[in-house]
C-alpha cells in the first residue's frame, strides 16, 4: 500500500504489527499517536477500510491538528464523529458512537518543526468483534527436593547427619544379629558332638 502525503509518499506494509482494538458497537473509542522523542508540531490521520474482498486498499484523509489544537478535516470527514486534539505529549483521535463501517486501519503520521514525517504504528478497529480469548497461564512447575550432599569434613549436624546415622546402625544391628546367632550355634556345637559320641558309643 501507498499513502500519498505532502512532499513524498510513505509506504505502509500490512505485515507490520497492529495494535488491536475491539470496541463494543455505539461507543467511544481513542487512539492515540505519541510524540516521544519527536518535535511535534502537527499530526496527520488517516483511515483504510476494507473492501469487499477484505483487503486495505484505499486510504481517507481524516484531518489535521497541530499544537495549537487548530483542527482542519478532510473532505466528507463527519466531524461530529471524529474528534482531533492534543493531549499532553500525544495528539489524539477519538471517534464517537463507533459503527460497524468504522473497520479499519488508523494511521498517524507526524510532522516535526523541521517539516520531518514520522508514521507512527497504526491501529486495526474491529467493532462489535469478540477478542481473541488469552492462552491459559502455563501451571508451575512442583519444587524440586534439594538433594543433600554432605561434604566429608566437617558434616552438618542436622539433615546429612540423620541420612548416614541410620544406616550405620542398621548395619551394625545386622551385624550383632549375625554375630550372637553364631554364638549360639557354636554354644550348642559341645552338647551336640557329646550326644553323638555316647550314641555312637553305645552302638559298640
Amino acid at each position: 500500500m501507498t499513502l500519498l502525503v505532502l512532499s513524498g509518499s510513505i509506504q505502509i506494509s500490512a505485515q507490520e504489527p497492529f495494535k488491536v482494538l475491539y470496541p463494543s458497537i455505539s461507543s467511544q473509542e481513542t487512539i492515540e499517536c505519541d510524540c516521544a522523542n519527536i518535535s511535534c508540531d502537527s499530526v496527520y490521520w488517516f483511515r483504510s477500510t476494507p473492501s469487499e474482498s477484505g483487503d486495505f486498499e484505499s486510504w481517507q484523509y481524516l484531518g489535521k491538528c497541530n499544537n495549537a489544537d487548530r483542527v482542519n478535516y478532510g473532505t466528507g470527514v463527519e466531524e461530529s464523529q471524529f474528534k482531533l486534539s492534543k493531549r499532553g505529549n500525544s495528539f489524539v483521535l477519538r471517534i464517537t458512537k463507533v459503527q460497524k463501517t468504522d473497520t479499519g486501519i488508523y494511521s498517524c503520521i507526524l510532522k516535526d518543526k523541521s517539516n520531518n514525517e514520522v508514521l507512527k504504528p497504526a491501529s486495526l478497529l474491529q467493532p462489535g468483534v469478540t477478542p481473541p480469548t488469552p492462552p491459559p497461564k502455563p501451571k508451575p512447575k512442583p519444587p524440586v527436593k534439594p538433594v543433600c550432599r554432605c561434604p566429608k569434613k566437617n558434616p552438618p549436624p542436622d539433615g546429612c547427619g540423620s541420612m548416614v546415622l541410620w544406616p550405620l546402625v542398621g548395619l551394625t544391628a545386622g551385624l550383632a544379629l549375625a554375630i550372637i546367632c553364631t554364638l549360639y550355634y557354636f554354644s550348642r556345637l559341645p552338647k551336640k558332638c557329646r550326644h553323638h559320641f555316647a550314641k555312637k558309643r553305645q552302638m559298640l
